[in-house]
């Protein structure tokens, strides 16, 4: 050994021995420090305990509670936001009368949210479809009827042939995707190893079509179709039905038999309040957002700011990519950390515009347009269901038409949405009583919105991990359900399966 290697060994030493000497090596005392503070934390922190901990009250998580409720079994709701109903939220618009800023419609074969819609005595209503919808596309501007062969979707004439071709071939490969399970889908490799926009790309004609299809899936999925896989996008089709009715691409994209066709009596966030006062009353805390969870031999320990809760079992009913900014002890299977990783939220903004009376009726139209020009790419008429609304339409912005939205300053998206508005419906556009407007991927306990976004790959790599539970973990979300993922009646399905998971662990 040189010299200068002994004395740097010998320093080294004597260093670890004087550490010894005080009680332990070099950072001891601070680790002390740190056990005390975190001993001192949970003295002080108030405990709780339940058979069953469920994080989240969307609609996925308020579901789940109410099944473990109604077996017998005591359950406690953590929510880090200050309102129940996670991505469905009313906005008053005074006098009673209300708006929805997220989850709005329901439709036929979305049996389990209108099952709970029944339970709790919220009535359905039909989406206003008197009249006709509006289509722009370059400028130009035509209306036309959702009754004919193309339904919602516009009948334009360059692009007929392909929207014919691309829906009916996209209906037939859905059909060989199981809900369950779509990775094992015969084509699965090949369909998940490219994106929507390159199959398009590849199967259709007319180049502009491509705008119409960007249309369709920026209020959809929140994202450009070159975001999709195309083994999503099948999977999507297949899940906007039931046990009994095949999904497809019109009953998911229409209103008139579609997943458009019923609005919900007092705002749809009316059935979250009725489950969180009926049933599951002071069983709830709000404000409380989960930063750990700690997984033992003899349970579970789900710990919040200011709160820790106890259980047997948990149910995580957030969307996947919140999920995965929990801290879980021990660390989860690496399979679904790489899986939270890279399914993101959809990038979508809902605005609405007020106006003392839905104008556009007068004009024999029925407040739905379909857009490839400017922010907006589709509307609907949201007007209360009473005699004599105020009128209230409000416009889906998505994909990259959502980040470009926020860039702009207030007064400049108020402007640009309400231009698009009066080349929609006329000049009394300009003039709204109210506008507003929710950023989903914005909200902090969102971080987007409707659904996670699978890309290319993901689901053959990792889409086992979606359902899948970890120790006394289970997953809840519509992004797990296997029918009408994305929509409220896919958030009930998960909870209820969730629920049942839970339930078979105690």
């Amino acid at each position: 050994m040189t010299d200068l290697t002994r004395r740097r060994f010998i320093g080294a030493g004597a260093a670890a021995g004087a550490g010894a000497l005080l009680g332990g090596a070099p950072g001891a005392e601070a680790k002390r420090k740190a056990r005390r503070k975190a001993t001192k934390t949970r003295a002080a922190r108030p405990s709780r305990q339940a058979d069953v901990i469920v994080v989240g009250a969307g609609f996925a998580g308020l579901t789940a509670a109410r099944e473990v409720v109604s077996n017998g079994k005591s359950v406690l709701v953590v929510e880090a936001r200050d309102r129940v109903g996670g991505r469905v939220w009313n906005h008053e618009l005074g006098g009673g009368d209300v708006s929805e800023r997220g989850g709005t419609f329901v439709g036929p074969t979305q049996d389990h949210i209108l099952a709970l819609a029944k339970a709790y005595a919220v009535d359905t209503f039909y989406t206003y479809d008197t009249g006709d919808n509006v289509y722009v596309r370059d400028g130009n501007r035509q209306t036309y009827s959702d009754t004919g062969p193309t339904g919602t979707a516009p009948p334009d004439g360059p692009m007929l042939a392909d929207l014919a071709t691309v829906v009916t071939r996209l209906d037939d490969m859905s059909t060989h995707v199981p809900v369950d399970a779509p990775w094992h889908a015969d084509s699965a490799a090949d369909w998940d190893g490219q994106t929507l926009e390159t199959w398009i790309k590849a199967n259709s004609v007319n180049p502009d079509f491509m705008k119409l299809v960007r249309a369709a899936t920026r209020p959809i999925f929140g994202a450009e179709p070159r975001e999709l896989s195309l083994l999503f996008t099948l999977f999507y089709i297949a899940s906007s039905g039931n046990e009994d009715h095949p999904g497809t691409f019109e009953r998911n994209f229409d209103t008139r038999d579609g997943a458009q066709m019923w609005r919900l009596a007092g705002g749809s966030q009316t059935i979250a309040f009725r489950m969180a006062e009926q049933e599951l009353k002071r069983r709830i805390f709000l404000n409380a957002p989960v930063r750990r969870i700690v997984q033992s031999a003899s349970g579970v320990r789900v710990i919040c700011d200011r709160l820790e809760l106890r259980g047997k079992q948990v149910i995580v009913a957030v969307p996947p990519a919140l999920a995965g900014r929990i801290d879980y002890e021990p660390i989860l299977a690496f399979q679904r950390d790489q899986l939270t990783q890279r399914l993101g939220q959809g990038a979508l903004t809902k605005v609405a515009a007020v106006y003392d009376k839905p104008f556009w009726r007068d004009k024999g139209l029925n407040g739905t347009a379909v857009s490839t020009d400017g922010l907006v790419s589709a509307t609907f008429d949201d007007s209360p269901n009473r005699a004599n609304p105020p009128g209230v339409v409000f416009g889906f912005v998505g994909g990259d038409q959502c980040r470009a939205y926020a860039q702009l300053s207030d007064s400049d998206r108020r402007t640009k949405v309400l231009q698009q508005f009066q080349t929609f419906f006329g000049d009394e556009a300009l003039n709204p009583t109210a506008f507003f407007d929710t950023l989903w991927a914005g909200e902090q306990w969102s971080r987007g919105c409707p659904v996670g976004i699978c890309p290319p790959g993901l689901l053959l790599a990792y889409g086992d991990q979606l359902r899948a539970p970890q120790g006394r973990i289970h997953w809840a979300g519509t992004e797990t359900s296997t029918y009408w993922n994305g929509y409220m009646d896919g958030a009930v399905r998960s909870g209820e399966r969730a629920a049942r998971e839970a339930l078979d662990e105690l």
